[in-house]
Formats: C-alpha cells, structure tokens, sequence
C-alpha cells in the first residue's frame, strides 16, 4: 500500500502541475487575444472617471483582471488568520469566499448595465424556454453560461449545506430569478428572459461538477471548525 500511495503522489502532482500551466497558458490567450479593447478603456480606467470604465464592458473587464492580486492578498490574510485559529481547512475556505465574489460581482454588473433607452423604453419578458437561444449566439450563451459559474464553483466548497449538483442548480437559478427581476422592475432596457434563467443555472451546475472533487469533501467537516488537539496522555 505505500508503494502505490508513494507511485500515485508525484501522478497526481505532476497532472496538477500540466492543469495549472494549461489554466495560465488559456488565461494569457485570452489576454492576448482582449489586449487591444483592454487597453481601450485603461485611460479612463486609470483617471478614475466612472463613464467610459465602469459603464463599459472592456472597462469592467479590465478593473476585474486588475484586482484579482487585490483577491489573493484578500484570500491571503483570511487564511492566515484561520491557520492561526486552527480551522481546517484554510486556504480551500478562504479561496472560495474571495473566488464567489471576485467572480460574480462583475458578471452581475455587466448584465445589470442599461441599455440604450433606460427608463423610457418599455419593460420586455420572455417567458418561452428555449426561444431566446437562437438570438442569443454562442458568445451570448457563453456570457450567461458563466454570470454564475465562480458562485457554482466556489459555493459547495466553502457551505457544505450546497454540496449537490441540484443545490448548486436551484441556487444557480434562484440568484439569476432575482437578476431578471431586478433588471424588469428597474426598467434597465433589457429583457427579462426565461432563456438567460436556464442557462446561468446550467453555468452554476457545470461549474459545481468542475469542482466537484473538492467540494464533496467538504461535507466530511464542519466548516470554520477550529482543530482539535488530542488530549494528553495521562
């Protein structure tokens, strides 16, 4: 038995050392291929100035890849201070509290932005499944495939109570209700469609079965359980 845990150790580290240069490697390909529009809005980004950076999609782009040192150091010192507590464990916990914010809050505000006629333009609801999908286009179903993906991702592993597949799809659905919602009431020139409902849902779902390996230990433990010392021996 210890000779395979000792064969598949350096298995398991080399896959996870191939998985994070190929995440790097996509990540600098997206950058590439973003640079031009990026750093259009890098100026007005830069001055402060809200029009032209945070009403802007290549503006909250740019602001979300600018802050995510901002999330490490963030992710970090929580995980410094539960190691200090004896909570177990830390950095999975701590990552996943900084991932579901620092990866949902800029989709939410890009499908929260107006249109052209906000306020005056009347209110649209598409209550048809599936009807939306074809005007969507791919890169559309790929924006709302990932509105709620880092909440999928992240969610199980820091609440056990999400751990499931179905959980992660309801909360998934939940959160994109209360967007559609909001974008209706707020008359934001956008509609509000049962299409965008079921695909952000099926974004949180796929995102939940990615992590899947990591939040299905989760449950094992209480979360924010300091670790216990085993009593000495009298």
């Amino acid at each position: 038995m210890d000779s395979t845990a000792s064969a598949t150790a350096p298995a398991r580290r080399t896959r996870g050392i191939v998985l994070a240069c190929l995440a790097v490697l996509g990540v600098a390909s997206v950058l590439f291929l973003l640079r031009r529009p990026l750093m259009m809005a890098a100026p007005t980004c830069m001055a402060g100035r809200w029009h032209g950076c945070y009403d802007t999609f290549n503006g909250v782009v740019l602001m979300t890849l600018v802050t995510v040192p901002l999330a490490v150091l963030v992710a970090w010192v929580l995980a410094r201070r539960r190691r200090a507590a004896g909570v177990v464990p830390a950095w999975r916990r701590s990552l996943a509290e900084v991932g579901m914010v620092h990866g949902t809050v800029p989709f939410v505000w890009l499908t929260m932005m107006p249109g052209g006629e906000p306020g005056t333009a009347p209110a649209r609801v598409s209550l048809v499944p599936l009807r939306d999908l074809v005007t969507m286009g791919p890169l559309g179903i790929a924006g709302n495939l990932l509105v709620f993906a880092a909440l999928g991702f992240f969610a199980p592993m820091r609440f056990a109570v999400l751990a499931s597949v179905l959980r992660i799809l309801a909360l998934g659905a939940g959160c994109s209700v209360l967007v559609e919602s909001a974008q209706h009431l707020l008359r934001l020139d956008r509609v509000s469609s049962v299409d965008d409902v079921l695909v952000n849902a099926a974004g949180a779902a796929l995102a939940g079965l990615a992590s899947r390996r990591w939040w299905r230990t989760t449950g094992e433990t209480a979360p924010d359980q300091p670790r216990l010392e085993p009593a000495a021996a009298r």
